[in-house]
């Protein structure tokens, strides 16, 4: 069951970040923060304070607009050992046990990141990297005067100034090499979620031009982006084909057809598999449910549910059959 229960919570992430992806780490709330860090003084400001951080390195600059033409590395260029996929992750999780839950204040967060950067980077990038993360630091505090406008998910015209009022405070703090490292995939699906915002706003478009467009927007986007959201989609398509064969009640052999002529004989035999395993869980819960509807709870009804599931599904019990009865509601 526990392979059930996480492949339902990994279609829900996956369903949550294909809508979303763009809005984490865009803007803090209108007057509040990004990521507990107060909204601070402006770069100029900070710069002229002496706040520790500074703007961007010497290397490639960024692009003027977000929506510009990316001017990538030079061929043959070394991989920088610092600048890598996974960076801002690094730098995030550098930033939260830094901040221990109750450090705000910028310089004492700076202060604590010398402390913690040698269990975050090799011995030989620690210098390079408290330099970055000092930046890093005054970028989300720069990010958080932002104000998020209100209908940025709905307006196209306000998503657009939001990323690139945001592409304009990142170009006060890093250069081309280091937004490559920290937010070109985000900026990737943020530019191809406008862009399917654009087309779905467009009432000029005919369904078919409107299908064309959205083709040519996905295939904008980088190869490696549009395998990973391919394998996304297919997740999810996955498991809106399992609802639908439930709501029909589609006996198995027609399900394994179909999902052997979709995904291949591998993939359906294992979903074939997690249907087993949640029609079992469902079972169990309907004997229980039913052995508590006539009995009451009590110890009988404990010594059932001990026989019934596992130490772990027993903490996922009253929760599954509180959806339950939400959805019988509804």
């Amino acid at each position: 069951m526990a392979h059930t229960r996480a492949f339902a919570a990994g279609i829900a992430l996956v369903a949550a970040a294909a809508g979303l992806a763009w809005w984490l780490g865009l803007h803090a709330p209108a007057g509040g923060s990004a990521g507990g860090l107060p909204a601070g003084p402006s770069s100029a400001t900070s710069r002229a304070a002496g706040v520790q951080g500074g703007t961007a390195g010497p290397g490639r600059p960024m692009e003027d607009s977000f929506f510009a033409a990316r001017r990538g590395a030079s061929p043959g260029q070394a991989t920088d050992p610092l600048l890598v996929h996974g960076l801002r992750d690094t730098l995030e999780a550098l930033l939260m046990e830094a901040q221990d839950g109750d450090v705000t204040d910028p310089a004492m967060l700076k202060a604590r990141l010398a402390a913690l950067a040698g269990k975050h980077f090799p011995a030989d990038l620690v210098p390079r990297a408290l330099a970055l993360a000092g930046r890093y630091v005054d970028y989300r505090v720069a990010l958080g005067q932002l104000r998020t406008p209100k209908d940025a998910t709905t307006d196209p015209v306000a998503l657009r100034e939001a990323l690139e009022a945001r592409h304009k405070v990142r170009q006060q703090f890093f250069d081309g090499d280091e937004y490559d490292a920290l937010f070109s995939r985000e900026a990737d699906l943020d530019r191809y979620t406008l862009a399917r915002l654009e087309i779905a706003r467009n009432t000029a478009l005919t369904p078919e031009q409107r299908a064309k467009a959205l083709r040519d927007a996905e295939n904008e986007l980088p190869e490696e982006r549009r395998a990973e959201r391919s394998a996304a989609t297919a997740h999810m398509d996955a498991a809106a084909q399992t609802a639908a064969f439930n709501a029909r009640n589609t006996d198995d052999p027609t399900r394994h057809a179909a999902r052997a002529a979709q995904y291949g004989e591998t993939a359906a035999q294992a979903m074939a598999q997690l249907d087993r395993e949640e029609r079992h869980w469902q079972q169990r819960l309907d004997q229980y449910s039913q052995a508590r509807s006539i009995q009451g709870d009590g110890a009988a009804l404990e010594q059932l549910r001990r026989q019934l599931f596992s130490s772990e599904e027993q903490q996922r019990v009253d929760a599954a059959l509180a959806l339950r009865r939400m959805q019988a509601g509804s």
